[in-house]
């Protein structure tokens, strides 16, 4: 007897389960997948909502308050955009020296061509005639001083007199040993 109603349980109870399942089954997985991100989605957008605890004036201005960022983690974060601020601070210190240096480069170079436009409308040379040729008059005269000593025939690699040497080196070639 004990039998009978364990198969009267089977027949009634499993074939409609698992009709049931082998029908519905892609479904229900579905549905209980999208019902459990669902509730995720539910329980970040209510603990956004609350609203962060007050602290100290302005201590938050440069940074971002997100949920994503641990409490444990939040000083560092804030040490980390401070340290960001002060560099690009720096960063457009230099900028703006860099700025400025190229500025006066360019106008010392519009400044020279002024210079040598007038030099050249005067009808002085290239690069301002007065002060070079000073300056190449100078340098000959000592150079001519200099020469005046020097003897015309001289060479440092022939010696004393200049002329053509008695010794040569002997002609290689295979016959000469080795």
């Amino acid at each position: 007897m004990n039998m009978s109603n364990n198969n009267v349980y089977k027949t009634c109870v499993s074939p409609s389960v698992g009709e049931i399942l082998s029908q519905y089954g892609w479904y229900m997985l579905v549905l209980t997948v999208l019902v459990y991100l669902l509730i995720q989605y539910l329980s970040k957008k209510r603990s956004s909502q609350s609203p962060p605890p007050q602290t100290e004036q302005g201590q938050h201005q440069c940074l971002p308050i997100s949920v994503d960022i641990p409490r444990a983690n939040l000083h560092n974060v804030e040490v980390q955009a401070r340290s960001r601020k002060r560099m690009q601070e720096e960063l457009d210190a230099k900028a703006a020296i860099f700025r400025e240096h190229q500025r006066e480069q360019e106008e010392e170079k519009r400044r020279q061509k002024i210079e040598i436009w007038e030099s050249m409308q005067l009808g002085k040379s290239y690069k301002g005639a007065a002060k070079a040729s000073r300056v190449s008059l100078i340098m000959y005269n000592q150079l001519a001083a200099f020469c005046s000593l020097c003897v015309s025939d001289y060479n440092p690699l022939n010696g004393q007199g200049g002329g053509t040497c008695s010794w040569r080196p002997g002609r290689r070639g295979p016959s000469s040993g080795g």
